[in-house]
């Protein structure tokens, strides 16, 4: 039984095969090509690292060290656009990875009026320090920064959600919608007005929803009034609807004391949708007829089934008859 060949020995074989055609004609002419194009690309990665280049970065922006007592009225901008020029070789380390952050101190960044401010004189010289003097800084966008603050607390209100929103045929919408918060904080420089005691969403229109749907929905801004949270996620439940069939004794309703009144047939059947949750539920349902449309209508032989229902999850109702005929009893008085 011959034993599978080692693995140096496929090495060497292959090491060998490799050798004979390197040797040959067409090897020669490969190898010498791809030396070509090994000192072609050198020259070119030479000359562009020595020739001037311009770039735009997007520089990640961080104020640190920000108070717990205090609360900025607008978010910083999370970005700033730099454009600037240099050689090759000084862009190299800013064009390979993730771009670290512009991090302002928040001490430093405090002004005497009370805002977080950094004019473009200051932002242009953060932004030397972060690239170095070497390179040329052309633009930047925003070209200073200002934002307001407060150190007053925060007064809480009610968040109201506003929806449009409908299922298609098949479905109901099985709850309430609601926020994932109940209520937000208000900051300003100014007082908040007592008369401000809600806040709505930006509405929802939605359309023939099939199931349970999450928004993400932003509050209705207030000038000069920062909102926290000022995005909330808004639950719209939606359930399918299926069929269910009931079973109900007709009722007399508005009959004197004296009289009664004995339909045929006594018991009817009631359709209807139902949610799936709601399915082994069974809310009260009323099926009646009224003495007083019987007065109206003595002619006829048969009097129309009203329904009443006592819970809105129940859709498209229908009795069946929809109408029955009735005899009506009178006792004697003593």
């Amino acid at each position: 039984m011959s034993s599978e060949e080692p693995f140096s020995a496929q090495i060497n074989k292959l090491a060998g095969k490799t050798k004979k055609a390197l040797a040959s004609t067409t090897g020669k002419n490969v190898t010498l090509y791809l030396l070509c194009l090994l000192v072609a690309f050198g020259f070119w990665l030479l000359m562009s690292l020595d020739t001037e280049l311009q770039r735009d970065y997007d520089i990640p922006l961080e104020i640190e060290n920000v108070p717990d007592s205090v609360t900025l009225l607008s978010e910083p901008p999370r970005m700033i656009s730099v454009t600037v020029k240099g050689k090759g070789s000084q862009l190299l380390r800013f064009n390979w990875g993730k771009l670290s952050a512009l991090r302002l101190q928040y001490d430093e960044t405090m002004t005497e009026d009370g805002v977080v401010a950094l004019s473009h004189m200051k932002l242009d010289s953060r932004l030397r320090d972060y690239f170095g003097n070497t390179l040329q800084i052309l633009s930047m966008r925003p070209d200073s920064i200002y934002v307001p603050l407060t150190t007053e607390p925060g007064v809480s209100v009610k968040l109201n959600v506003i929806a449009d929103v409908h299922p298609n045929l098949q479905s109901i919408i099985s709850g309430p919608i609601m926020a994932n918060v109940d209520s937000v904080k208000l900051y300003s420089a100014n007082a908040i007005p007592r008369s401000l005691k809600s806040v709505d969403t930006e509405p929802i229109v939605r359309d023939n929803l099939k199931d349970t749907t999450r928004y993400e929905v932003k509050v209705k801004p207030i000038p000069g009034v920062r909102i926290i949270p000022d995005r909330v996620i808004v639950t719209v439940p939606v359930e399918p609807l299926i069929s269910k069939r009931r079973t109900i004794t007709v009722e007399a309703l508005n009959v004197p004391e004296d009289e009664n009144v004995i339909t045929f047939p006594l018991n009817v059947e009631v359709s209807y949708l139902v949610p799936i949750s709601a399915f082994n539920n069974e809310y009260p349902i009323k099926v009646f007829v009224d003495y007083n449309e019987i007065l109206r209508a003595s002619s006829n032989s048969k009097v129309a089934l009203h329904l009443s229902v006592s819970h809105s999850l129940y859709q498209n109702l229908s009795v069946k008859p929809d109408s029955v005929e009735y005899i009506i009893e009178k006792f004697g008085r003593e």
